[in-house]
């Protein structure tokens, strides 16, 4: 009995070192890190998913935070970094990477509340502007925060807003009531 015993433990120590380790999740054929570090943080994979628009696949969204949740309003109201990455599988100009971060600020939001984030919303708009034309491959990072948000391209950072509600106004881009695609909504939460 303490023969088979041990050959099971033994079997099962087996078992558990022969599974691979979780190392990326995989979109679109696009590798996701599970885990990445933003400033003094370490970042968690919430999710990733595909961003499509008229069945043209747009990019591939992951999403990152400090404590994983499924649930939207944790996301939002957190005070903790987080960070939405979007690896382009193809090439957007600059007006359009404008005009889709406004559209989904104003689906998620009230005109009252538009016009008190007005500045904010411009000063995203100018900054991904700034940023041309993103090619396929490029990779758009915002990173939410206490003090605002900052856009970067391939790891250079292009600009920052100021200001934790726009932080929360911005993110809800993505996990809003509204979403800019609901399937994406799903899968940055973990669905």
């Amino acid at each position: 009995m303490i023969a088979s015993n041990s050959i099971r433990r033994a079997a099962l120590l087996a078992a558990l070192l022969a599974v691979p380790t979780l190392h990326a999740a995989e979109v679109a054929g696009i590798k996701v890190d599970d885990s990445l570090r933003v400033g003094g943080s370490e970042l968690l994979l919430n999710g990733a998913g595909l961003r499509s628009k008229l069945f043209i696949k747009v990019y591939v969204g992951a999403l990152y935070v400090g404590q994983k949740s499924t649930m939207p309003a944790a996301i939002l109201d957190s005070p903790q970094p987080r960070r939405m990455v979007m690896r382009l599988l193809r090439d957007v100009d600059a007006e359009t990477l404008a005009s889709a971060m406004d559209e989904g600020l104003k689906n998620n939001h009230t005109p009252a509340e538009m016009a008190d984030m007005k500045a904010q919303a411009e000063a995203l708009a100018g900054i991904m502007k700034s940023i041309g034309k993103a090619r396929e491959g490029d990779t758009i990072a915002i990173d939410f925060s206490a003090d605002g948000v900052a856009v970067s391209l391939n790891g250079e950072t292009r600009g920052k807003v100021a200001g934790p509600g726009f932080a929360k106004a911005l993110l809800k881009v993505w996990l809003g009531e509204k979403p800019a695609d609901a399937s994406l909504k799903k899968a940055l939460l973990g669905g």
